[in-house]
């Protein structure tokens, strides 16, 4: 059971009304699960619950659709301030990171492509850079509670959280990658704190704006994040030892990848160390089951 306030003649009035299970409290900037309640020439209204009918255009309606049905939509403020819903998905939505490119630029602020028809805004006040047409950056869409309007900011250290983090070593995160440093390249994890992916433990390129799982790796006494791209144990040599028997096997009995190659390749088709695959080899050579040779390593039948 949910409660929508609306204004009648001077009074406020609370409305109870039964909302099937599958639906939920419309929000702005996110996708919503909305009953259609009534079709018109330029398309359908949609139950918006607190915020009133809200319009889903003819061009964004989905084929065979009537009124009761439920369609899954994203609602937004269009160029007129009215809310909207469309069934397009934008890039990024409330409470994101995304890298997203800069169409056009105004004392206002700069205005970002997000896969909708109307840009989004990206106000000066938020900017920690100044921005370029053409350039892509990061930024986190949040609605403004002045205007109640969704907006981008990349000033990201704002919507991080400050308190001591509440992962543990070994977690399983979601990692937003976001810049490279001298020291690695620092992520957002979860949406809410700094971390950073050291040097020696990234065996890849890593792409501004990729998304990854990761794992938390150690937690330093100033709260700051170490990351990993493999879970704390994963790397144990009797696990690889089987990747590479299997590998092997699978290519005829023969990898050019020996303990000498470069860690990229390596990693690449291991998804491990330099170091650990140099052990794993040993463990497997003293077991009599490769012959290693200059060019690659040979599988004993």
């Amino acid at each position: 059971m949910s409660y929508f306030v609306h204004y009648d003649r001077g009074v406020f009035l609370y409305s109870k009304v039964q909302v099937p299970g599958d639906l939920q409290m419309t929000e702005i900037g996110k996708q919503n699960k909305l009953r259609v309640v009534k079709e018109v020439e330029f398309g359908f209204y949609l139950d918006g619950g607190g915020f009133g009918e809200i319009l889903l255009p003819r061009r964004y309606v989905p084929k065979e659709c009537k009124v009761d049905d439920i369609v899954k939509v994203f609602v937004y403020r269009d160029s007129e301030d009215r809310i909207i819903a469309t069934t397009e998905i934008p890039y990024a939505m409330v409470g994101d990171f995304a890298l997203l490119k800069v169409v056009s630029v105004n004392r206002i602020g700069a205005f970002l492509d997000w896969g909708l028809t109307k840009d989004l805004l990206l106000p000066c006040g938020e900017q920690n850079t100044v921005m370029e047409e053409g350039q892509s950056y990061i930024v986190r869409v949040y609605v403004d509670k002045r205007t109640n309007r969704i907006a981008a900011s990349s000033r990201l250290d704002k919507f991080l959280d400050k308190q001591p983090p509440h992962f543990q070593v070994g977690w399983e995160v979601d990692l937003f990658i976001c810049n490279r440093t001298d020291i690695g390249y620092k992520a957002v994890i979860n949406g809410s704190y700094w971390g950073v992916l050291h040097n020696r433990d990234v065996y890849q390129p890593l792409g501004k704006g990729e998304k990854m799982k990761g794992f938390i790796k150690k937690i330093r006494e100033d709260y700051k994040i170490d990351l990993s791209l493999h879970k704390p144990g994963y790397e144990k040599v009797n696990d690889i030892t089987k990747l590479i028997i299997t590998t092997l096997k699978k290519r005829g009995g023969f990898l050019s990848v020996t303990d000498k190659s470069p860690p990229e390749e390596i990693y690449q088709l291991f998804g491990v160390s330099k170091k650990t695959y140099k052990k794993a080899i040993g463990a497997i050579y003293k077991k009599r089951l490769i012959m290693i040779e200059n060019k690659g390593i040979t599988l004993i039948e």
